[in-house]
């Protein structure tokens, strides 16, 4: 029988590599971590970490420069410093999880370095083989840079620069208008900067019902965020600050800003790991698997950011589970089921995205569909808080819900409320019946749920009096 170092090697230390060298380690198995850079990757040094820690400064700023509607009056001093030492407390505080001698305390061997494939079973780690019985990937994503004419010869961020930032610009231009671009775009401009956001789309967050992505958009252009949507970035320079060019096809125009940041999509990580000396199948996406997380090597699993399309930590985390529940099983059998994918967008308010929009509901259901509508100003919370949004609900012919979506304060927890029933199976009307405290913004989905259910009786109702007429 082959010798192996270890059972399972795992190559990245991010959200689903971590997952995936935790998981091993649970169930006692001889478990390496191998990272280039930092334990805890993307998430903690660069994504949502970070990120989350800057929104809420930044709302906290926002919330004290109007305190005036409810009586208070004080003034608003931002020390950006002090900002950008809060945000890196949460990272470390955080790290302190996910450190080497953290998981080296609980029997998982951690390598710093980066992991080459020799062949399917062994890898190069700082001129150091190492052999393991099932490897999984999980080397994440980076930041995709758009083909800007002039683009290499300028300095831009990214979201792997922007938190390293001592001090924040007076100005910046955001190319893309997705969930990172659109998060920062209204943290920074509420920290004090002048933003311009440029979006090669006709609107902003193109997966989001497009009511709500609107809504999020005239929120933030009330606020001060300049949006040039329908426009592509075409060329860029530096004289004295930087000049981006814009086009809508129409017309071009001349953006300028003493920083800009792109935020474009992202771009899976398989180069430098010699993947194709072992022909390992890779896509536009990433590394190519099946449901089981398995790839083309019957030994090798992958999962997280390098896989794609649903690059988010929470998506991470059960692939990663996932990979490695089916890499230590004698035959994979666990599989990833995607049709309960949600996500929420940071902003102030948040927008969270559960299942379905209603056009996709409409092309694979057509009118059958159910659609419940929402408002904010239906809930006392809201009344009290002086909150505004909205919430769209759509269940399919026999109740059971295709897809949930809120903008609104507490989105990215309300939500969850719906993924359960949702993932469980439940017609919809069901939440109605749960008691919610009052006065809380849960109540939300159950008066959603209560015209699902309303509806349903109607249905029945109508029913009743067709055969009463046929009789």
């Amino acid at each position: 029988m082959a010798k192996f170092d270890y059972d399972i090697a795992v190559i990245g230390g991010g959200s689903a590599g971590l997952t995936a060298a935790f998981t091993a380690n649970a169930v006692k198995k001889n478990v390496v971590i191998i990272e280039q850079d930092r334990l805890g990757g993307e998430c903690t040094w660069t994504g949502c970490v970070p990120s989350k820690a800057l929104l809420k400064a930044a709302r906290v700023a926002y919330q004290s420069q109007h305190a005036s509607k409810y009586g208070i009056i004080n003034d608003c001093n931002i020390d950006m410093s002090g900002v950008m030492n809060y945000v890196h407390k949460v990272q470390e505080e955080i790290y302190q999880k996910e450190k080497p001698e953290v998981l080296r305390a609980d029997g998982i061997g951690v390598l710093i370095g980066k992991a080459e494939f020799i062949d399917s079973h062994t890898l190069s780690v700082n001129q150091n083989k190492i052999r393991a019985h099932k490897i999984v990937i999980a080397t994440g994503s980076s930041p995709a840079i758009p083909p800007i004419e002039g683009i290499e010869d300028v300095f831009y961020l990214t979201n792997q620069t922007l938190f390293g930032l001592e001090k924040l610009p007076a100005s910046l231009i955001i190319i893309g208008g997705g969930p990172i671009g659109i998060e920062m775009a209204q943290a920074l401009n509420r920290l004090g900067v002048e933003i311009k956001l440029v979006q090669r789309g006709e609107r902003i967050l193109k997966k989001e019902e497009p009511a709500l992505s609107g809504a999020l958009a005239e929120k933030l252009r009330k606020e001060g965020v300049e949006l040039l949507t329908g426009y592509e970035a075409v060329k860029i320079k530096e004289e004295n600050q930087l000049i981006l060019t814009v086009s809508n096809r129409k017309m071009e125009k001349e953006l300028k800003a003493e920083k800009v940041l792109i935020a474009a999509g992202r771009k899976a990580n398989i180069t430098g790991f010699n993947l194709d000396k072992i022909g390992l199948e890779t896509g536009s996406q990433g590394i190519i698997t099946d449901s089981k997380m398995q790839t083309n090597i019957s030994n090798i699993y992958a999962c997280g950011d390098v896989v794609g399309p649903y690059r988010f930590s929470h998506i991470s985390y059960h692939e990663g589970i996932t990979a490695t529940i089916n890499a230590i099983l004698p035959y994979p059998v666990k599989k990833m089921n995607y049709d309960n994918v949600l996500w929420v967008t940071y902003t102030d308010p948040e927008l969270a995205h559960l299942g379905l929009t209603e056009e996709q509901a409409r092309d694979r259901y057509g009118d059958s569909i159910k659609v419940y509508n929402m408002d904010y100003s239906e809930l006392d919370r809201a009344m009290t808080d002086g909150q505004a949004g909205q919430a769209k609900f759509i269940c399919d012919k026999r109740g059971k819900l295709l897809g949930a979506h809120i903008f609104g304060a507490r989105a990215g927890e309300i939500i969850h409320s719906c993924q359960i029933i949702k993932t469980m199976g439940m017609p919809f009307k069901k939440l109605q019946s749960v008691i919610h405290s009052y006065p809380t913004y849960s109540e939300l989905v159950r008066d959603g749920a209560k015209l699902a259910y309303i509806g349903d009786w109607q249905d029945r109702l109508n029913l009743v009096n067709k055969l009463a007429w046929w009789k």
